[in-house]
């Protein structure tokens, strides 16, 4: 047997089914769907999906034909969107064959589905982002006429901020709702959620607070931590006063001093900005980091931890909001660098 690594991410179902139904119901009318891209923001879109559709999600969104096929199985193929849309008519056909929704983003991938057969299919609709999405302006087309459109959505850019651009956009997405012909319409991502129900439609896309994010200050008290990453102390030692410890030096023990060596470094998704700045903890105790972080070491005082032995297991402060705030991080980048050498 392939021995397990000395890296875990606990994930608690129980938070994350308590996220999609707090956020479901601040949604009012509209459903919640959960937005599952990136491997479920990094937390394994498998499991994530099978907790969710037992609570009563039925719409999935991920950003490739590939993710879509992890999950394939695990639900009603015709629940998943595919948000990037068919890139090649291989992937169109895929999709066909499979029953998966693709997002239409232009009209070269409106041509795309429809000369691979076509089909049931989502519309994406650029009103202020100028990223993914259809013109306003492309809405009269010929080719978006002849589309068989389940939901008509758009992205706020700006929902985590009390932005101007938000109405803006909320504005343009109903012109757009008044010009294509759908079962379903849908604005609103985690954030956008708090926005009221003139961004809701009958769809929204959760996604950063599903996994214990807090975009918006509304949010708090609310969204419960989903992700704990936890490491394996590989050693501990005893160092002196006076004594350096890691790379460069940075760190000089004022006292004597016990230093746990944790399994756990930047290739794993802790990066360096946590030297300095990190604190595991042992049933409670706080560890804190000292010095920098290596590629595969952190170095964590375990001074007022006597008990702890090489093999014992640690858990890094992984509060999304507060981590995001100590070590300048986004709160979806702290979730979507945990490396794939964390058991999940």
């Amino acid at each position: 047997m392939t021995p397990k690594p000395p890296l875990r991410l606990h994930l608690d179902t129980d938070a994350l089914v308590h996220n999609w139904r707090a956020l479901d119901a601040l949604s009012g009318k509209a459903r919640a769907g959960a937005a599952v891209k990136a491997d479920a923001y990094g937390l394994g879109a498998p499991r994530v999906v099978k907790a969710l559709a037992a609570a009563g999600c039925r719409d999935f969104f991920v950003a490739y034909a590939g993710e879509a096929a992890q999950i394939d199985g695990l639900v009603d193929p015709a629940q998943i969107s595919v948000l990037h849309g068919p890139l090649t008519a291989d992937e169109a056909r895929f999709m066909q064959a499979r029953g998966i929704r693709p997002t239409i983003n232009s009209i070269e991938q409106a041509q795309c589905w429809l000369d691979t057969g076509g089909g049931a299919c989502d519309l994406m609709v650029d009103t202020g982002m100028n990223r993914l999405g259809l013109a306003l302006s492309d809405l009269g087309d010929d080719l978006v006429a002849r589309l068989d459109v389940e939901v008509l959505l758009s992205h706020l850019a700006s929902a985590d901020e009390d932005s101007p651009l938000n109405a803006q956009q909320r504005a343009r997405w109903i012109e757009a709702r008044a010009m294509v012909p759908s079962r379903g319409c849908s604005l609103a991502n985690s954030a956008g959620i708090v926005l009221g129900e003139g961004y809701h439609g009958t769809l929204t896309r959760p996604g950063l607070s599903l996994y214990g994010g807090v975009p918006r200050a509304e949010l708090a008290g609310t969204i419960r931590q989903v992700a704990y990453p936890q490491a394996t102390i590989i050693q501990a030692r005893e160092v002196s006063a006076g004594d350096t410890i890691g790379y460069n030096a940075t760190f000089t023990a004022s006292r004597a001093m016990r230093i746990g060596v944790v399994a756990l470094g930047y290739a794993d998704g802790y990066l360096r900005c946590w030297s300095g700045k990190g604190m595991l903890r042992s049933n409670g105790t706080p560890l804190p980091v000292v010095g920098r972080v290596s590629m595969d070491m952190t170095l964590i005082d375990i001074s007022a931890a006597p008990h702890i032995r090489a093999g014992d297991w640690v858990e890094a402060d992984y509060a999304l909001p507060e981590a995001a705030q100590a070590c300048g991080l986004s709160q979806y980048e702290l979730l979507t660098s945990l490396g794939r050498r964390f058991c999940r």
